[in-house]
């Protein structure tokens, strides 16, 4: 898994994913046994249980999120790998096309390049001032950063914003980029779907907090623990259905005949009581669609 064993969210997914796989047979040590490693977001980490899994050679390998998944295959290309959480597994060279993968790797894709520009319209609709934006991730965990950056900067452009992008690689950075953003006038921030981010997201939202910078963020998480808004896939929903590939698989289907999917359900979170710290006022068509509202 990409977070650390005590994170809440990562064991809320793992819990998802076993209790799927519990309900179509695989009961643990009866017939199945799990072998759980936590990288929490640590590229060395990554490699290192990738390089121990392969070795282990297992029935099947679940892959969550894309540094998972890069390690995996630079470890094997014949033990089956189900990925959850990878942007671009075509562009990023994991599979050779979405209907037909033709390796040993499939799975869930949890977003699209184009959701970029929709964070910062999202953005724009909260902080109708905006004229600057920064777009931060890490290079090391979001290598598929570059069509999202791409979208980001169209989307920035053609509302009249400069945007600015951010690469971050270690957390001691992440306070002080956005001290920095804080001295710009009305200036947001855009946070892209990355396992660093979502490690250091409690960093991240109060930091944004501190200096006062609106931030929208790709996984509802991010909103539920304080940040402004966020819009997101229903990640719970990529691991109940990873569940049914890797019981295919143990049931003798090969990755290359399972189709990548990608995510059907998304989901809009606004947390009023912070656009009220930020001396937002949302929008009442934005609380209208919005799937969740803290207040």
């Amino acid at each position: 898994m990409a977070t650390t064993e005590t994170d809440a969210y990562g064991q809320s997914l793992w819990n998802v994913f076993r209790k799927r796989v519990n309900e179509l047979g695989w009961i643990e040590d009866r017939n199945l046994r799990f072998d759980i490693r936590w990288a929490g977001g640590n590229v060395e980490r990554f490699r290192e249980y990738a390089a121990a899994l392969a070795l282990a050679k297992p029935d099947v390998i679940l892959a969550d999120a894309t540094p998972s998944t890069a390690a995996l295959l630079r470890e094997t290309r014949t033990v089956p790998i189900v990925f959850v959480r990878v942007s671009d597994p075509a562009g990023q060279g994991f599979v050779k096309n979405l209907a037909r993968p033709d390796g040993n790797v499939t799975g869930f894709t949890n977003f699209e390049p184009q959701l970029a520009g929709k964070w910062v319209q999202l953005l724009k609709d909260l902080v109708p001032n905006l004229a600057h934006v920064s777009f931060i991730y890490n290079p090391q965990t979001a290598p598929y950063t570059g069509p999202f950056m791409h979208s980001f900067e169209a989307a920035a452009r053609e509302l009249g914003i400069k945007a600015v992008v951010k690469p971050i690689l270690q957390s001691t950075d992440i306070d002080a980029f956005i001290a920095e953003r804080h001295k710009e006038p009305n200036a947001g921030m855009v946070v892209q779907t990355d396992a660093f981010m979502v490690n250091h997201r409690d960093l991240i939202v109060a930091s944004a907090a501190r200096y006062k910078v609106p931030a929208i963020y790709p996984v509802p998480l991010f909103a539920r623990s304080g940040g402004l808004a966020a819009y997101g896939i229903q990640t719970m929903e990529l691991y109940r259905d990873a569940a049914l590939y890797v019981d295919r698989i143990l049931k003798g289907a090969k990755p290359a005949d399972l189709p990548v999917q990608a995510p059907t359900k998304y989901e809009l979170v606004i947390n009023l009581k912070t656009a009220k710290a930020l001396g937002l006022t949302v929008p009442p068509a934005l609380l209208t669609t919005a799937d969740e509202v803290i207040e």
